[in-house]
């Protein structure tokens, strides 16, 4: 589907559901009728916090989504995977899903959580169980970010302040992406060379948004990652922050997830 159209028909859902809540609330009645799933969980991935959705979290709070950001400590793998099953644990019902670059093997392996009844993959990695990521990349032109990568003596690396303006958030003013930047997570050498054990996306409903223009993961990989999982797609003209540059079209593939519409 044309992502303009897309994007219309579903911020026409999210409407029309806002008008009949408005409708039932004066009547008396329940605020409307409760989706396939009312609950959203959102996962970041390296370079970023939870404060990377913030954009996002509140057209889907006004959808009438229950919406949690998960913080990654980005201290090992199998500690991400477990802050993301402690936010589902909290939900009360059906989940969504949802992850941004690295969170994509977050969502991966905990996305088999019974309560989870779609994955969203936005500019994300989706390995398969055991699958050598950094081999699959290594099959792609090598993205110009990876050269930003800057490592301390402690074992954590960051990305330079240069390489995430120019590579990461390239379609975010200055500014805006310098201040991104600053709370920008550390990650542990091991954290983004781990493998999944299990590939949620081979049993679950999958969305996916390509970023055209994305630095940090090659659009073209993406697209490979989309394609093998079965994932209803749509692209994007945008650096790797699509949730930060493209923030409405971001929620309306969430919010189809949420509804089920493929």
């Amino acid at each position: 589907m044309n992502r303009r159209a897309f994007a219309a028909s579903v911020a026409a859902l999210s409407t029309a559901l806002t008008l009949a809540a408005s409708q039932a609330h004066a009547e008396g009645a329940p605020a409307r009728e409760v989706p396939p799933a009312r609950n959203v969980v959102l996962v970041h991935g390296l370079f970023a916090d939870g404060s990377s959705w913030g954009k996002v979290i509140p057209i889907l709070q006004r959808a009438g989504l229950n919406v949690t950001s998960v913080q990654n400590p980005l201290s090992s793998f199998q500690d991400d995977v477990m802050a993301t099953k402690r936010a589902l644990a909290l939900q009360d019902g059906p989940t969504v899903l949802v992850a941004h670059s690295y969170g994509g093997m977050v969502i991966s392996e905990a996305g088999v959580d019974p309560k989870v009844t779609a994955l969203v993959y936005v500019a994300a990695r989706a390995p398969d169980a055991d699958e050598n990521y950094g081999a699959l990349a290594g099959k792609y032109p090598t993205p110009p970010a990876s050269a930003g990568v800057v490592w301390g003596a402690d074992g954590y690396g960051e990305l330079s302040e240069a390489a995430f303006v120019r590579d990461f958030a390239g379609d975010l003013p200055p500014e805006e992406a310098r201040a991104y930047y600053a709370v920008q997570g550390r990650m542990s050498r091991a954290t983004p060379a781990a493998r999944t054990t299990v590939a949620a996306w081979r049993t679950k409903p999958t969305w996916y948004a390509v970023s055209t223009e994305d630095r940090t993961i090659n659009p073209d990989l993406e697209r490979f990652m989309a394609h093998r999982m079965g994932a209803d797609t749509i692209e994007l003209p945008s650096s790797h922050v699509s949730l930060l540059s493209h923030p409405q079209e971001i929620a309306a593939l969430i919010i189809s997830a949420a509804y089920g519409k493929k």
